[in-house]
C-alpha cells in the first residue's frame, strides 16, 4: 500500500514536471499512431509501455508521445527517471492511476507556493535512507486538523461542541 501510494506520489510529481506547456506537448489530433507506427527512436523512450501502447486511448497516446518528443532535450539524469517512472507507472493498475491522474490536478490547483513546498517535501522523502521511508510507509497515514478558523472548539459550560457557523 505505502509502495503504491510512493509510486502515485512520483507519478503526479513526474506529470508536474512534464508539464510544461501543454499546448505544444500535445499534438491535436482524434489519432495517435500505433506502436507499429511510432519511428524506432520513440519506440526506444516509449518502451515501458510497448505492451499496453496499442490499448491506451489515444489522448494517452498523444501525451507519452508529447513526452518522447521533450526526451532528447533532458539530461541524461532526467531520461533516466523518465524512464523509471514509466515503468513505475505502467505497473501502476488502472485504479492507481486514476487517482494519480486526481492527485495531479488537485496539485495544480494548489497555490504556487503550497506546490513548491509539496515538491521540496517529495524531494526531501526522496532523500531519506530506505529503511527510514519504509519506516515512514509502514506508518498509518496522520489525519490532519482544519485550519484554526475551521475548528470548533467545545462550548465551555457544556462541554459540547457549539452549533455550526454559517
Amino acid at each position: 500500500m505505502a509502495q503504491a501510494l510512493r509510486a502515485l506520489i512520483a507519478a503526479a510529481l513526474l506529470a508536474i514536471a512534464l508539464a510544461s506547456p501543454p499546448a505544444a506537448a500535445v499534438a491535436v489530433g482524434p489519432r495517435a499512431p500505433s506502436w507499429a507506427e511510432l519511428s524506432p527512436s520513440d519506440r526506444e523512450v516509449l518502451a515501458p509501455l510497448a505492451t499496453e501502447w496499442d490499448s491506451l486511448d489515444p489522448a494517452r497516446r498523444q501525451k507519452w508521445m508529447g513526452i518522447a518528443k521533450r526526451y532528447p532535450k533532458l539530461a541524461p539524469a532526467e531520461q533516466q527517471r523518465v524512464q523509471e517512472q514509466m515503468g513505475a507507472w505502467i505497473r501502476l493498475t488502472p485504479d492507481q492511476r486514476r487517482q494519480a491522474r486526481e492527485q495531479y490536478k488537485s496539485l495544480k490547483q494548489l497555490p504556487p507556493e503550497k506546490r513548491q513546498d509539496v515538491q521540496q517535501k517529495w524531494q526531501e522523502y526522496q532523500q531519506l535512507p530506505p529503511e527510514k521511508r519504509r519506516e515512514l510507509s509502514s506508518r498509518p497515514p496522520t489525519t490532519q486538523l482544519p485550519p484554526p478558523e475551521k475548528r470548533r472548539e467545545p462550548d465551555s459550560r457544556s462541554g459540547a461542541p457549539p452549533a455550526a457557523k454559517p
